[in-house]
């Protein structure tokens, strides 16, 4: 279901944080829950991707754990402290984290 919600433009615009993914959208789905402004958290160092503190943006979930952002100021900065910060335009995001292939399992990568 997610590419349902990619851009309708031929190349969407990304950004990439380290293993975090963010992927205009022209729609986000409807019933979407608020969490904290992480959009990923180490599990090696407790490091976090993190919205910059005072702008007006919100991380999303959706009932199957799908990450979304929404940003309502001109732009909000994701922050992380062992990569550079990275700014995106308002509008609607994806938020995905890369995944790496194990031959037991395929797994998120760890940040």
């Amino acid at each position: 279901m997610p590419g349902k919600y990619l851009s309708r433009k031929s190349t969407p615009q990304t950004w990439r944080q380290g293993d975090v993914f963010i992927i205009a959208t022209d729609e986000l789905p409807k019933e979407l829950k608020a969490r904290p402004p992480v959009l990923a958290e180490g599990e090696v160092t407790g490091h976090a991707h993190r919205i910059k503190a005072g702008t007006r943006a919100q991380v999303l979930a959706d009932a199957s754990g799908g990450l979304f952002l929404d940003v309502e100021d001109a732009e909000a900065t994701i922050l992380h402290e062992e990569h550079g910060p990275v700014t995106v335009p308002r509008g609607q995001y994806l938020v995905r984290i890369q995944r790496e292939y194990h031959p037991k399992e395929i797994r998120r990568v760890i940040d």
